[in-house]
């Protein structure tokens, strides 16, 4: 993203005219919002709750970071997967472990990151180890997308593929076409499209919106400490919490660049803003909601606008938490047929698999390289053959993305460094 070379407002600056802080605050819930309210209809949780604990997260996150970083956190895709998995194994208690587990592993990185500093992250999970953990997260969700859009050989349906591909194409378009604040939220405008043509053809279930409380609360979820001690699920998200904590790091790093203030390596500091988005991720398993990120989205916003504000977001997490207790906005999410969702998942489950490629290929990764075509290779296809680990006699196993990591991990620490070409000659 190109530097901003002057900010109207600046991080620690607040907008003197209040309706203009207002509106600035309400394009970052708008921002968020589509990508937001996705993640809980695919794992399956309620959408009033993501958007709460999206919005408390942010408060959490505000509060660690001494109120220095304008960063907005959302729910996360990379979780998705482990997440719907922990959900039909153990129900929310399962899911809110694993969590759980990976916002303790935002906090042991933070840790160490306070006492020895961050180069050693480079080391343990380098480019070609993370670009292939990103591709086994994108891909593995391909069939879900395809599902719910009807476009599944087994379960076709015409009209519900119309509209999955009507979604996509307006999401794309907007994506790649829109102007000004339209191009920051693609994904809002594509489900809205997507809506209105489901609801021509009668797909939407409108009784849902019969006898309609005007404020309800969210259907939270108090799983507490007494966790499912299943260890297969805990290592199928500590990986992705490596894998997102990377994403975290690229995130700030753009942030910073926008502001012109190296928020890693200064104050608040790596150490500071893990500490921020673990504890986010921990708050948002206990009351059962889905894992926390930082978004892009809302980087976007600041380098259209020029408002880099920490007082804009802390506002807007808190419109964002009294969202969530207005309950035309949460049945609407309900309502929003499987089509319209499968579409936009095509795109954005494809994107999160390419971002993969992308970072591979920003990193120069040589694939004249054995070693580094044996990392890849061995990861995808781990990662997305189904293979799977089984120990105590099938009561602890490691699979999926978790496998393909601890593999990737391994195989990059003790595989030996390629030769250059000029030793092979002298050989």
């Amino acid at each position: 993203m190109e530097k901003v070379k002057k900010l109207l407002i600046g991080p620690q600056d607040k907008p003197k005219n209040k309706a203009l802080w207002a509106l600035l605050s309400f394009q970052h819930v708008f921002a968020m919002f589509g990508a937001t309210v996705l993640v809980p209809r695919i794992i399956g949780l309620d959408p009033g709750v993501a958007i709460f604990t999206s919005g408390l997260g942010t408060i959490i996150y505000i509060i660690c970071t001494k109120a220095k970083v304008p960063i907005y956190l959302g729910s996360s895709f990379a979780y998705i997967n482990v997440s719907v998995a922990a959900m039909a194994t153990g129900g929310h208690g399962m899911m809110a472990a694993g969590i759980f587990v990976g916002g303790i592993v935002y906090l042991v990185v933070s840790t160490i990151v306070r006492f020895t500093g961050m180069g050693w992250i480079n080391r343990v999970i380098p480019p070609i180890v993370i670009g292939p953990m990103i591709m086994v997260i994108g891909l593995g969700l391909a069939g879900n997308a395809i599902t719910s859009a009807g476009l599944s050989a087994d379960a076709f349906n015409m009209t519900s593929a119309c509209v999955a591909l009507f979604t996509l194409l307006v999401t794309a378009l907007i994506s790649i076409r829109g102007k000004g604040f339209l191009k920051i939220i693609p994904i809002l405008c594509g489900i809205i499209s997507g809506y209105v043509l489901a609801l021509c053809l009668g797909l939407v279930d409108t009784s849902l919106f019969a006898n309609m409380q005007l404020f309800k609360i969210p259907n939270f979820e108090f799983p507490g400490l007494t966790y499912h001690l299943n260890f297969a699920m805990w290592l199928s998200f500590a990986p992705v919490a490596l894998v997102t904590i990377t994403e975290h790091i690229g995130e700030h790093s753009i942030t910073s660049n926008i502001c012109d203030t190296d928020f890693l390596k200064d104050e608040p500091g790596l150490k500071n803003t893990l500490l921020g988005d673990g504890i986010a991720k921990i708050v948002a398993g206990l009351i059962g909601g889905p894992a926390n990120t930082t978004y892009g989205e809302n980087n976007g916003v600041i380098a259209m606008t020029k408002v880099a504000s920490v007082y804009v977001i802390a506002l807007a997490a808190l419109f964002a938490m009294g969202l969530a207790f207005f309950n035309p906005v949460t049945v609407f999410i309900n309502s929003i047929p499987a089509p319209v969702m499968g579409g936009i998942s095509i795109m954005l489950f494809g994107i999160i698999a390419s971002n993969g490629v992308k970072v591979m290929i920003e990193n120069k990764i040589d694939f004249n390289s054995p070693r580094n075509l044996t990392i890849a290779a061995t990861m995808l296809v781990i990662g997305l053959g189904g293979a799977k680990l089984m120990f105590d006699n099938g009561n602890i196993s490691l699979e999926g993305m978790g496998l393909a990591a601890v593999v990737g991990i391994l195989l990059n620490l003790f595989l030996p460094k390629d030769k250059s070409f000029d030793q092979e000659l002298s050989n």
